[in-house]
């Protein structure tokens, strides 16, 4: 039975099934599991090679739950996740891990970490902006003016910038091909580069058709492919965290602290 380093709530979500399982035993040398357990990469290679897995082994580390593993796995898509390995070297377990005292996912957190992007390659030119142009923040949203969700989001953006000028979005029309109309209406945003245009489509209201010929759209979307962004809302931070979906004012200034310490307004 494997000697862990303290007593620990581990809680996994096999497959969309969760689970919980409690780790206890005694401490090792002087309180840091290295001293008692060591893993090398080629190890956990031979392991995934039983498992037939087509991930290929990034990094090995020691997981933040004690009695575990870390293993950055890079998909064949190129995307990295974590998995876990027990001490034991005999369970895989693939799922996220809660941190109970926070209630922070732990998997997730280190996906968004692990798959930072470049902001810099990100042409702004298209984009609309929200805020001053010249803020000392500033977040990328890619954007379908046919998505509730982005509406949703749109109105947060709005508050956030009307209370603090440190912030800035810089809006990237991304229209989805499960909105057909959205085509059209992002195109004519882009044609005239009108926060006022993208307000009305988010509300549902009818525009006019583009006044323009332009290929923005098509670049936004071999980027987006690039970049890995499938979805809208998708808002990436200045340091090049993805975070998908729609995030309240509360979670965006929370990703922003965790990296910039922003002092928000109250």
């Amino acid at each position: 039975m494997i000697r862990t380093c303290m007593a620990v709530l581990f809680v996994a979500i096999f497959l969309a099934a969760t689970s919980a399982f409690p780790f206890g035993a005694e401490g090792c040398g002087a309180g840091e599991c290295v001293d008692c357990h060591s893993l090398s990469r080629e190890q956990v290679m031979d392991i995934m090679a039983e498992l037939n897995s087509k991930a290929v082994v990034d990094e090995v580390v020691m997981s933040e739950v004690p009695g575990l593993w870390s293993i950055i796995m890079k998909r064949p898509n190129g995307v990295k996740v974590p998995v876990f390995l027990d001490f034991s070297l005999s369970y895989i377990i693939q799922g996220e891990a809660i941190k109970i005292s926070s209630k922070e996912n732990i998997t997730r957190s280190r996906v968004v970490e692990l798959n930072k992007i470049d902001t810099e390659t990100i042409p702004l030119d298209d984009a609309i902006v929200l805020g001053k142009p010249d803020a000392k923040y500033k977040i990328i949203v890619f954007d379908d003016p046919e998505c509730s969700y982005c509406s949703k989001l749109h109105e947060v953006m709005k508050k956030i910038v009307n209370d603090n000028e440190d912030f800035a979005f810089f809006i990237k029309m991304l229209p989805l091909e499960i909105h057909p109309a959205a085509y059209d209406k992002a195109k004519a945003i882009i044609c005239e580069k009108s926060a006022e245009l993208l307000e009305k489509t988010l509300a549902g209201e009818e525009i006019d058709p583009p006044k323009c010929e332009t290929d923005q759209i098509e670049k936004n979307r071999v980027l987006a492919k690039k970049l890995k962004i499938r979805s809208t809302p998708t808002l990436i931070f200045p340091d090049g965290r993805v975070y998908p979906g729609f995030k309240s004012a509360e979670k965006i200034y929370e990703f922003m602290d965790a990296d910039t310490k922003v002092n928000k307004k109250k």
